[in-house]
């Protein structure tokens, strides 16, 4: 596994702001810092497990994901956001974990 990001959800406004209406969320982009530090805002009908919306989780890109999820108590089931990617999340001792798999061939995005 490699690090990607943290996401840290919060009910806030903040700078850099990337609207992601499909997925009911807004962003920010992790890769404006050396840390990876993605704040997080869902939408009041965001339909995602509150340990999501309210606890801070990390990203890791994996190479296979469905091996990866393997044994995993898996809370949001595998989904493609954008094209080239599919992420999981997972609980691991109470905090939610995403999980990444990317292909980098079709994925237009720098993620």
């Amino acid at each position: 596994m490699k690090f990607n990001h943290i996401g840290i959800p919060t009910t806030g406004r903040f700078e850099g702001e990337i609207e992601l209406p499909h997925l009911k969320m807004t962003v920010s982009d992790h890769r404006n810092n050396p840390f990876g530090i993605q704040w997080q805002r869902y939408h009041d009908d965001a339909p995602y497990p509150d340990v999501v919306k309210t606890v801070p989780h990390v990203a890791f890109e994996v190479d296979n994901l469905e091996e990866a999820l393997k044994g995993m108590t898996v809370i949001i089931e595998p989904n493609s956001p954008i094209e080239g990617l599919v992420v999981a999340f997972v609980e691991v001792n109470g905090a939610p974990v995403e999980l990444m798999e990317i292909d980098r061939a079709i994925c237009k995005e720098d993620i």
